[in-house]
């Protein structure tokens, strides 16, 4: 039986742990053929451990040397580009607006935001060359709701949602959808660098009363991906245990 994913191409960012290491590895069991992209180096284990059909790759994302020369691995090692995963990004940070430092601001911004411009600024064209695709933009609960002392963070998050938007529009008719995915409280190497009494607080503050894993973002990449999710384009989804509902 065909997987989800076949006979499509991606490329995943921030593929080395957490959700891009969970997506890349539930992107090739669906039948996909992955791009394997990360910073640390890490992505090179992921890649083995899941086989010749993920290729990894080691970008900064906030360069666009860097992100250009990633798609094209995607057409020089598979032929073609047919999904585009965003998913790179750091918490920065944390500390009052009143006392963010411009530099950190800047950093978080090139990571969390530019990133995801220069993927799909230089994805799409290579997407439409292969006849469209989806676009999957990893941004956060953050999108949404206010989290005190993580200003860079939010207003990158904020960032991605408006940016997809405008390209699930501009794309649209050129067979290209773009949506977002907008992660709560998840188990990931994010999350293990923040104070226990922070992130206990926000576990409590979830009405299901625990983190998720990081596979259970990777199923809703999955169905983005997918030709099942065909008729949403533009869309940011909620997976947060409910914690924006309160």
């Amino acid at each position: 039986m065909a997987g989800r994913l076949e006979g499509k191409v991606a490329v995943i960012t921030g593929a080395g742990s957490g959700i891009g290491a969970a997506m890349a590895e539930m992107f090739c069991r669906e039948g996909a053929k992955v791009i394997a992209a990360d910073i640390s180096g890490q992505q090179d284990a992921v890649a083995k451990r899941i086989g010749s059909n993920c290729i990894p790759f080691q970008a900064d994302v906030s360069k666009s040397a860097d992100v250009q020369a990633m798609l094209q691995a995607a057409i020089t090692h598979f032929g073609k580009l047919n999904v585009l995963v965003n998913n790179a990004a750091i918490d920065g940070g944390m500390v009052p607006t009143g006392e963010y430092s411009e530099e950190e601001f800047d950093r978080v911004w090139a990571i969390n935001g530019r990133s995801v411009f220069l993927g799909m600024r230089y994805g799409i064209p290579l997407m439409l060359k292969s006849g469209g695709g989806a676009i999957v933009n990893t941004s956060s609960m953050a999108q949404v709701v206010a989290f005190p002392t993580m200003t860079a963070y939010c207003a990158s998050k904020g960032a991605v949602g408006q940016m997809t938007k405008v390209a699930a529009v501009e794309y649209a008719k050129q067979g290209i959808r773009a949506n977002v995915i907008c992660p709560g409280p998840i188990t990931t190497g994010i999350t293990a660098h923040m104070p226990a009494e922070y992130i206990e607080a926000v576990k409590n503050a979830v009405p299901l009363h625990r983190m998720a894993d990081a596979s259970e973002v990777a199923h809703l990449g999955v169905f983005l991906a997918s030709d099942e999710s065909s008729f949403i384009t533009g869309s940011s989804i909620l997976i947060d245990g409910g914690y924006t509902s309160l």
